[in-house]
This record gives structure tokens, sequence and C-alpha cells, in this order.
């Protein structure tokens, strides 16, 4: 039996986003580049607001598939993509999923190297748990 086709088929990082994601790579001591998108994706999720950049150019080398991004929680993850979709108006098709992913992996990245507490796990951790 096949797999279902998932909206989402790789994620692709800007040649910005691979440089910061080095940055962070290198202070946190997570070595995983789907890790630190993961972390990234729901940092831009969390904020509410759309974010300014409509298209980003994915030229860097780093591409991973969607199993390898999303992990054993890929059906939460493409559940609160379709949610944005949604929620900013637009219908939950394969190319606006595809398309939110992109800019919120991307904004996150801008909110993970933008800010200091972030370049450690205890300061990426205590800026989405409350204390």
């Amino acid at each position: 039996m096949q797999e279902p086709r998932m909206p989402v088929d790789h994620v692709r990082l800007s040649q910005p986003a691979k440089d910061r994601l080095s940055y962070l790579k290198r202070t946190t001591g997570v070595t995983q580049w789907n890790v630190l998108c993961r972390w990234a994706l729901l940092l831009s999720l969390r904020d509410p607001s759309t974010p300014l950049v409509k298209d980003i150019v994915t030229d860097s080398n780093v591409e991973m598939s969607w199993r390898t991004f999303a992990g054993q929680y890929g059906d939460l993850y493409l559940a609160l993509l379709k949610q944005r979709c949604v929620a900013i108006g637009e219908e939950p098709n394969d190319e606006n999923i595809q398309r939110v992913l992109t800019v919120h992996v991307h904004r996150g990245i801008g909110y993970l190297g933008a800010d200091k507490q972030m370049a450690t796990v205890e300061g990426m951790v205590g800026a989405v748990v409350p204390t």
C-alpha cells in the first residue's frame, strides 16, 4: 500500500537562514538542522502577526524531507500549518501550506538569531516555557 502524499515534500532554507542556524548549532550544541527549524516554526507560529516577508529565496544547500523535518509529529505540524492558512484567510492547499511553512520557519530563525537568550538550549526552552 502506498503512503499518502504529504502537502509538503521538502523544507529548504535560504543562505542567510543557513548562516544563522550554523551559528546557533555552534552556540547551542544542537547539531540537527531539523530540530532548530522545528523550534523556529513554533516560535513564529506562536506570534499571531503575519510575517512581513512573503517570498523567500531558498538558495542554500540545506534541504530536508518533510519526514526528517517533522519527525513523529508531522501530523501536528501539518495541522498547525493548515490552521494558520485558515486563520489568514487562505485555503489550506499544498501551495499555501508550503509557503506558510517557509515564511514561518524563516521568521522563526530570525527570532532565534536575534535574541541573545536563544544562544543556549536553556534560553530557547525558557523563551517558550512559562516559569
